[in-house]
């Protein structure tokens, strides 16, 4: 696991990875039931709508498989307890159940974190890119677009009314588009390119209008951003991106059936798409005339009737099959994912023979977890045997032999994850460290090694476990404490990452005391995070003001700057003290006052 991911637990993790897998066979079988649903649909308006519920469905089929496969952490415990003690009663029956290809198969622990680190840096990614696409828009709108004319203006408002919309919509004219487009949530914006106004004839331009206006009617832009971003979340599923490819599509198709019942003339409709093909620029992320498949639109505007029955009737045929091969993986990855969720807790019991914590006092499993025949039970008459004869090299009898025995199963495989090794544990111990697991898992995720921590207490800092995962944290080197230390500076641990937080360094301290100051640790601290410099501290005393550290903190907190100084010496006050100037600050008399 890198870094990307060491916030998540490994529970999480593992929830995560299956929903993200899950989601091939869910998505697989929504948009073959969509591509079934579409093609049973006759009007544009229906597929339309039939498109965006199931893209939502999409959505929310990951999130509900995430939440069901996490569990709660008494839920977790008291779960992987129950597990350990089944699988140790019957290891050998449940391993000749699976089939051996289908468990080399299953993803293993390990892999998880890759797999949701590859996911994190694609939503990066797309989200990086669609950002960028929204910020580039929003400029040339800015820059190259200006107010529509009064005709042209007129004639919008006119198609606006007969639409029925009250919204506030806006219509500039611009040079960088070819088609009129759409932007705009809240506050919409008709882009008219000059082309068009002077290319296409007053119908042809109504009729085109009338579509942009239908968006807006419809709320596309918000349902184009709830695209935009479940492609980003979902980019890896190829179904993801041919619904919303179809979804576009019969959005396009519904408002041009919008704006041919509006203005009557599909004919010049059809030849207005015609001309703005040969003009094709429109942003991606704009409501553009001149987007869609041209010649499905066009067969659509000039013969409603002629239609696509057959390939209605191969859609539907398609997803069918589709939908059947999309259920039979899913459970195919289902029989895959459970078994593992539970060999999961067993492969750690098998690990030692020996019982820990989550098995059964009383039965311990000695055959080794990729062996599929059930070992001997051992003799009841001597119930240790197993344990004594338990192979000594195992994970968990050698981190028990290094003096860690309480953990769960999830703080074990955090523990392997992250690398917390016997050794590791043993080195710790011998430095008076006796960390929990938990503890080890954070320690180990920060990079604290044993040469540290000997390092720090070589310095003379002896740190509780959580000041020493908070001074790693914070950078907080021997060197730095050996840099203190020749400053004349003994700080604590917690003084130490306070110092940290507030970039105190070895260079500052020593300006300071080449001016003859002498703050303590606290004091230092305070004047860092009160801005206090060398320069200001070297102001106030050109001005003829010789302060105590103290004093240096409560004028810099009164915001005591240079130019008040400055003033106070054009009235000739001199060796006031900090007191005084603060009351002079408050009173404001001082301050300059403008003219009236």
């Amino acid at each position: 696991m890198t870094s990307m991911t060491n916030w998540i637990s490994p529970s999480t993790m593992r929830s995560l990875g299956w929903a993200l897998l899950h989601f091939l066979w869910q998505g697989a079988a929504l948009a073959a039931l969509a591509a079934v649903l579409m093609s049973l649909c006759r009007g544009a308006a229906r597929r339309y709508a039939v498109g965006v519920g199931t893209l939502v469905l999409m959505l929310a089929a990951p999130v509900v498989t995430f939440l069901v496969l996490m569990p709660s952490g008494a839920a977790r415990a008291s779960d992987f307890s129950s597990i350990a003690q089944d699988e140790a009663r019957a290891a050998g029956n449940l391993l000749a159940k699976i089939p051996s290809r289908m468990s080399l198969s299953s993803p293993s622990i390990d892999h998880f974190p890759w797999l949701v680190e590859a996911w994190l840096l694609g939503v990066a990614f797309f989200s990086l890119r669609s950002a960028g696409a929204f910020l580039v828009l929003e400029r040339e709108r800015r820059k190259q677009s200006s107010r529509a004319s009064d005709r042209v203006l007129m004639l919008c408002q006119v198609l606006q009314r007969r639409l029925g919309l009250d919204r506030t919509i806006r219509y500039y004219q611009c040079k960088w588009l070819q088609a009129p487009a759409v932007i705009g949530w809240f506050r919409p914006i008709v882009l008219l390119p000059v082309t068009a106004i002077t290319g296409l004839s007053e119908e042809q331009l109504q009729s085109i209008i009338a579509h942009e206006l239908a968006h807006i009617r419809n709320y596309d832009a918000f349902v184009n951003v709830v695209q935009i971003g479940i492609e980003t979340l979902l980019f890896y599923h190829p179904g993801v991106w041919w619904l919303n490819k179809r979804i576009r599509a019969e959005r396009e198709h519904y408002c041009d059936d919008i704006a041919v019942t509006l203005c009557g003339n599909a004919v010049e409709y059809a030849r207005a798409l015609l001309l703005m093909e040969e003009w094709r620029t429109a942003p991606a992320l704009a409501m553009a005339a001149n987007r869609g498949p041209l010649t499905q639109r066009i067969g659509r505007l000039i013969d409603f009737k002629s239609s696509g029955d057959r390939a209605r009737r191969i859609g539907l045929a398609g997803g069918i099959l589709c939908l059947t091969a999309a259920l039979v993986s899913g459970n195919a990855l289902l029989r895959i994912s459970y078994p593992s969720v539970h060999a999961g807790a067993a492969s750690f019991a098998q690990i030692s023979p020996a019982p820990f914590a989550l098995a059964a006092p009383t039965q311990s499993p000695s055959a080794p977890a990729h062996d599929a025949t059930p070992a001997p039970k051992p003799s009841p008459a001597r119930p240790q045997a197993a344990s004594e004869s338990a192979p000594s090299g195992s994970y968990i009898d050698r981190l028990k032999s290094a003096g860690l025995n309480d953990f769960t199963v999830d703080q074990l495989i955090a523990m392997k994850i992250q690398g917390v090794t016997p050794d590791y544990v043993r080195d710790l111990h011998g430095l008076n460290f006796t960390p929990t697991a938990d503890q080890l898992v954070a320690m180990r995720i920060q990079g604290i090694t044993p040469n540290y921590v000997h390092g720090l207490k070589d310095a003379g800092v002896q740190p509780t476990i959580d000041q020493l995962i908070a001074m790693k944290i914070q950078d907080v080197t021997p060197e730095y404490v050996h840099a203190m230390h020749e400053q004349g500076l003994v700080p604590d641990a917690d003084q130490l990452v306070a110092m940290r937080i507030q970039d105190l360094t070895p260079d500052y301290v020593r300006d300071v005391h080449a001016l003859g100051m002498q703050p303590t640790v606290e004091q230092f601290i305070s004047m860092r995070i009160q801005s206090v410099t060398t320069n200001y501290i070297k102001g106030l005393r050109a001005a003829g003001f010789h302060f105590s550290v103290d004093d240096v903190i409560s004028a810099k907190i009164q915001q005591i700057d240079e130019q008040f100084i400055q003033r106070v010496v054009q009235h000739g006050f001199q060796n006031l003290t900090v007191e005084k100037l603060i009351q002079l600050k408050n009173s404001g008399v001082l301050e300059p006052k403008a003219d009236i």
